[in-house]
């Protein structure tokens, strides 16, 4: 969706979002794990993983917690990897639909780790981490295909976005995320009719 298509209120507010930084509607969670992007770097990914934690258990705040390091890893024996982990996504989308932001689109979020895009590495450093709540080998909610394609197009009216990958195209062997379960076809259907 292109902004010609918007009045001027909202092509104004959406090149604002993109110079704070914040989506408007998205519940803020602010995440120590953020630094600056690399000078002059063109934000073109849009990257999408999958978490549940613990693993297939929707709807607790263990998520945030580890996003902002206040995960009791000694909590559950499955958390006790997670110990010292420093890591974040620019969103989480909640299975119903609830979308949150942790780090702002102009800073980097620390998500992708060793990666690598059509022959750039680093991820991170070019863009926007979206997490849905789910696992692998499942099926994501109705809900969050919705919010998922809102956020999208809100992004791609501000943001140079010229890709969509899932975690596993970009750290082949190492991620499996959002998995089999992501409905690619639907998704990028969805995408398509919004033009």
């Amino acid at each position: 969706m292109n902004l010609r298509s918007r009045t001027a209120g909202e092509a104004g507010r959406l090149r604002r979002m993109v110079a704070e930084g914040w989506v408007v509607g998205a519940r803020r969670v602010l995440s120590p794990n953020r630094d600056s992007r690399p000078p002059g770097t063109e934000v073109s990914l849009l990257l999408l993983h999958s978490i549940s934690l613990p693993r297939g258990k929707y709807g607790g705040d263990a998520i945030e917690r580890l996003f902002t390091n206040r995960l009791d890893t000694s909590a559950l024996a499955s958390f006790a990897e997670l110990a010292g982990l420093r890591v974040s996504s620019h969103f989480l989308i909640r299975r119903d639909g609830e979308l949150i932001q942790f780090v702002p689109v102009a800073e980097r979020a620390w998500h992708a780790g060793a990666s690598r895009w059509r022959a750039r590495e680093r991820c991170n450093d070019f863009s926007v981490g979206v997490e849905l709540e789910g696992v692998d080998d499942g099926a994501f909610a109705a809900a969050q295909y919705a919010s998922l394609e809102a956020l999208a197009r809100k992004l791609q009216s501000t943001l140079p976005l010229r890709s969509i990958a899932g975690h596993s195209d970009v750290a082949p062997g190492r991620k499996t995320d959002p998995g089999t379960g992501f409905d690619w076809a639907r998704f990028g259907a969805a995408l398509a009719r919004a033009r």
